[in-house]
């Protein structure tokens, strides 16, 4: 049986491959409650989740990792967010109508950034490619290609209760062996869909490798967590503007905003509103500076 929401770590004892695979199933469901997707939209949804979970482990950071995939296609936006600590939030855009299957119509042209952010500092470091492949592991393995130069293959795959994927890499600082890598991906080629979501990584690794000599790792938990606060929806509204805000204020009474990764819904009255703009507010028993 799979397992459940977990990252695992292996390596090849005597060759220098090393490798991620993870599974997604309560996390993954958690994101879908908050949106129902069409199924071309779930699937590459997440994939990306999957992804995401799989790059975050090859980095030494602490911090979060973003995909945005911004498309012309019937899918304009795509954003997924992982942390270091394997913390997951997604969501995507699209319009309305029946939708494409394949990646390309259904993003049409367009690009893909992946940006990491560092806990406690101020910059931020970002690689953007186009869209090109076939689908999204052929988009990020380009992304490898193009800002790590470390040969990468990723295995993806997602349904309605689970999201997994399969992430092999060559092992910095080890003599590379194009032999190796050969054998090692085109034995990973003959997954399926299927068998990413139903495996666990040590049944899935013994289908694919039991003649060599593997050391897999401990998990580690993933899970579903967004980070919006009452804080940053203000940072949000301060950017919208005083009169925007203020003009919405007076046509609905109130100021409503809905975090799109978990929609969670905070409200604003017309005092919070004058305080988020500095302004003076006059109640019946005094004026009060916010």
């Amino acid at each position: 049986m799979a397992e459940h929401d977990t990252l695992r770590r292996f390596i090849f004892e005597h060759l220098p491959v090393q490798g991620r695979h993870v599974h997604l199933d309560a996390s993954w469901r958690a994101v879908l409650e908050r949106q129902s997707y069409p199924a071309p939209v779930r699937a590459l949804l997440g994939e990306a989740l999957a992804a995401m979970a799989l790059l975050s482990a090859t980095l030494k950071y602490e911090g979060t990792l973003t995909l945005q995939i911004q498309g012309g296609g019937p899918v304009s936006l795509l954003v997924v967010q992982c942390t270091s600590r394997l913390n997951l939030r997604g969501l995507a855009h699209w319009r309305d109508g029946p939708l494409p299957s394949a990646l390309k119509e259904l993003l049409g042209d367009g690009r893909l950034a992946i940006t990491i952010e560092p806990v406690g500092q101020s910059e931020r470091y970002q690689s953007i490619v186009p869209l090109e492949g076939a689908d999204l592991a052929a988009c990020l393995e380009g992304y490898f290609q193009h800002s790590e130069q470390l040969p990468t293959r990723l295995w993806l795959a997602a349904g309605r209760d689970s999201a997994a994927g399969l992430l092999l890499q060559v092992m910095p600082q080890r003599a590379q062996s194009p032999e190796a890598w050969r054998h090692v991906t085109v034995l990973a080629d003959t997954v399926s869909g299927e068998e990413l979501n139903v495996l666990s990584a040590e049944q899935l690794l013994h289908r694919l490798y039991h003649e060599e000599d593997l050391r897999l790792f401990e998990s580690a938990p993933a899970s579903f967590r967004c980070r919006c606060s009452r804080a940053g929806i203000e940072d949000t509204l301060r950017g919208l503007g005083a009169g925007e805000v203020r003009g919405i204020l007076r046509e609905q009474g109130r100021v409503h905003v809905d975090c799109e990764f978990c929609g969670h819904g905070s409200d604003f009255d017309r005092v919070d509103v004058e305080a988020l703009f500095g302004t003076t507010v006059r109640t019946l028993s005094s004026e009060v500076r916010h």
